[in-house]
């Protein structure tokens, strides 16, 4: 068992738009990682994103928005759960805190 208090937590900035609050390098797990993203806009700000290695739960912690993939664009509110398959291609833009979690990390 591993436990990773939120004052030992990294602060990472992706972007103007996306703040993490990371835990994984404390919890040094390669099976699974663990992180609270803050968006507040479109995120990437240019293009798309993808997951080469890994699956990615999110579950919606605060606030609303879309993910956006190429042919579709997904609402989403607080409580909702959204799964990511590897290889995926996606933008997010919302006001929105997400708890992620990757698998493998």
């Amino acid at each position: 068992m591993k436990i990773v208090k939120k004052e030992e937590a990294e602060k990472v900035t992706n972007s103007t738009t996306s703040q993490l609050l990371e835990y994984s390098k404390k919890l040094q797990d390669k099976d699974v990682d663990f992180c609270i993203n803050t968006i507040q806009g479109r995120y990437p700000k240019q293009g798309y994103c993808t997951n080469l290695k890994c699956k990615e739960i999110c579950y919606i912690l605060e606030g609303t928005g879309t993910i956006h993939k190429k042919n579709e664009t997904i609402e989403f509110f607080k409580g909702d759960v959204i799964l990511i398959d590897k290889e995926e291609i996606y933008f997010w833009e919302g006001d929105c805190q997400i708890i992620m979690i990757c698998n493998p990390a």
